[in-house]
């Protein structure tokens, strides 16, 4: 047992907002991930859906929901429910099955048809539901959460609403590269600057949308990738998926208070704990990075995931940015596939999408986007509840 599984085949359907089932993007990104492994369906031992709540009872189990839309084979079916990081858990549901020697294949499919607008709790009370509390009793919706982080950055660091447009402007080029994004025209600072303000200093262009997409991922044993003739697969090294300790000094999605029991133990908070957690894990640190993938929910939030991945220190997230550090040709390429920016969000996709750039990256597949020499990516993103992960992959 290596440690390590094997990414084979990579597959997505484009994002949009296509007014279809979710079923229906998950079978085709699926069957491309198939097409790209050079499997048939039936080599398949396991299939682990990311799942997603809002499209009913099949959005829940979508494991089985996937391998019956593809033709019932006999394959094992799970399915993974973790807000924002379902897709990043639904890997790690799939890598533990193969090291522990219970299957040599899986497929791993996240699909959303994502209502239009930004999200909101379902109807009804939940006073136990820090989520919806934070809506309904705070006013707090995702918008102003993002808004929140921006004005922290801007009255700490000295961060602009220029430097925000920046990190816009950066993605939407790379994004325009990319024939699966939803957004693929350039974008200027003036157009940033023209769009409407949603919460301040936060405009329409700081803030991603939401969308109807699907990604999905054939993942093996390294022994089958190099049984099945691929000498040197890229391979998934680690997966962090870490809760928050506290004490917490800044409010955050995965709860709306401080805790009344504070645990001194932690040096730091939330988010730079997720991307530690993968470093220990595969045994590198930010030094060996060829590019990262993360959670750009909004443009200032992905400022705020340079220092959280050890990029630069705290504080130093727009310098990077302004010396052309993350931009594509830059020493450390965040989002070279557009990022949220030129997707919007398919919940149970999305994490799964940042590996499908790793591995074309990685493969040297990325066309336009590539980033020179690419061998270590890493992913990040935070999902409501707590549910924070990072996938290392390498070759």
């Amino acid at each position: 047992m290596t440690g390590e599984v094997a990414v084979i085949g990579a597959g997505m359907h484009p994002w949009g907002k296509w007014g279809r089932s979710f079923v229906e993007y998950g079978t085709k990104a699926a069957r491309a991930a198939l097409a790209d492994a050079g499997l048939d369906w039936p080599d398949i031992a396991s299939v682990v859906g990311a799942n997603t709540v809002r499209c009913g009872y099949p959005g829940q189990v979508a494991g089985a929901t996937f391998a019956r839309a593809l033709g019932w084979q006999g394959a094992r079916v799970t399915s993974v429910y973790a807000a924002c990081a379902s897709g990043a858990r639904a890997i790690d549901t799939a890598r533990a099955q193969i090291l522990s020697g219970m299957v040599d294949t899986v497929l791993v499919v996240g699909a959303d048809a994502a209502p239009k607008g930004f999200f909101a709790p379902s109807g009804g009370d939940r006073p136990d539901d820090p989520d919806w509390l934070r809506f309904r009793v705070l006013g707090a919706t995702n918008p102003a959460y993002f808004a929140l982080w921006a004005r922290r950055r801007m009255a700490l660091y000295g961060d602009t609403p220029e430097d925000f447009a920046a990190v816009k402007v950066k993605n939407a080029a790379a994004g325009a590269a990319n024939r699966h994004a939803r957004y693929r025209s350039p974008v200027t600072a003036e157009e940033v600057a023209a769009s409407p303000v949603v919460a301040d200093p936060l405009r329409l262009l700081d803030i991603c949308a939401t969308s109807d997409g699907a990604a999905a991922l054939v993942l093996s044993s390294v022994e089958f990738a190099r049984r099945h003739g691929v000498a040197d697969p890229v391979r998934i090294r680690a997966v962090s998926s870490v809760a928050p300790v506290y004490p917490r000094t800044a409010l955050d999605l995965p709860d709306i208070a401080t805790d009344s029991a504070p645990d001194a133990r932690v040096p730091d908070g939330f988010r730079p704990s997720i991307a530690r957690a993968a470093y220990e894990e595969a045994g590198i640190g930010p030094e060996d990075l060829s590019l990262a993938e993360v959670y750009d929910l909004s443009t200032a939030l992905e400022l705020e995931w340079y220092e959280d991945l050890g990029l630069c220190a705290a504080g130093e997230g727009a310098k990077l940015l302004r010396e052309g550090a993350t931009a594509l040709g830059g020493r450390i390429p965040v989002n070279p596939s557009g990022g949220l920016a030129s997707f919007g969000e398919a919940v149970p996709a999305q994490a799964i999408a940042q590996v499908c750039e790793l591995a074309q990256q990685l493969r040297g597949r990325a066309g336009d986007r590539q980033v020179a020499g690419a061998r270590v990516g890493i992913t990040a993103n935070q999902g409501l509840f707590g549910h924070g992960s990072s996938v290392i992959a390498v070759r």
